[in-house]
């Protein structure tokens, strides 16, 4: 069998220190922003020449702190309860054979600096900080978009979103480039999919912020910020 080496061609700078609050998917928190800083063997300034006249991206990216030895056929998906067994090619589990993930991101904007060279702005990311990149393509939309497409299990999932009630006094305590970002995970109810107790208050970290909340129903409520990596989300 052909083996391939694969390379980080550059880092994502990302507010996920931790897996917990990640969104699911891509996309899914448009104000969740994040830097890709090339690393110097891949800073050619004709690299990024064009890219700016795209505005998504496909990131192909390592499942960092997923490696293990081995592999398994089936995984439990947390939105279908944690118990049933699928199949590990029918979901995008980060415990693959290859541990390689697959985000589409907006292109906010190209800078170019005078120490990292060419650094790209994006948002709607669901990638941990410090993730290796392995490869970026752009998107197109003629190729890429199939609306008509079959989103099997996981469409049932695909428009639940929580209403999130953010205490004015409580928002205040996070700088306002963030608090979009915030509302954005806390709707996709970062919560273990098969635990819901209305008593039980969760937490996630994000941009050095820890953020508290109690989901009742469909009502996700923010009861308490916590400012410091200190502070981490036990799950």
């Amino acid at each position: 069998m052909n083996e391939l080496k694969l390379t980080p061609i550059a880092y994502i700078h990302t507010g996920f220190s931790e897996k917990f609050g990640i969104p699911r998917q891509s996309g899914l928190a448009p104000d969740a922003f994040g830097v890709i800083e090339f690393v110097p063997a891949y800073r050619h300034p004709d690299a990024l020449r064009g890219i700016e006249a795209y505005s998504h991206l496909w990131l192909i990216w390592d499942f960092s702190k997923n490696h293990r030895a081995g592999w398994s056929a089936t995984v439990t998906p947390p939105r279908l309860g944690g118990k049933e067994h699928v199949g590990v090619f029918a979901t995008r589990s980060p415990f693959r054979p290859n541990p390689l993930g697959l985000s589409c991101v907006k292109l906010e904007r190209v800078e170019q600096t005078a120490d990292a060279g060419g650094i790209l702005h994006v948002s709607g990311v669901d990638l941990l900080d410090q993730t290796p990149i392995y490869d970026i393509k752009p998107y197109l939309p003629y190729a890429d978009a199939h609306p008509e497409a079959d989103g099997g299990f996981s469409a049932a999932f695909s428009e639940r979103m929580l209403q999130v009630e953010f205490p004015g006094e409580l928002e205040e305590k996070l700088p306002p480039q963030i608090r979009g970002a915030v509302r954005d995970i806390l709707a996709c109810d970062p919560r273990t999919a098969y635990i819901h107790d209305p008593e039980r208050v969760w937490g996630v970290s994000y941009a050095g912020y820890n953020i508290r909340f109690t989901v009742r129903g469909e009502i996700c409520r923010v009861v308490e910020i916590r400012n410091g990596s200190e502070f981490r989300t036990r799950v």
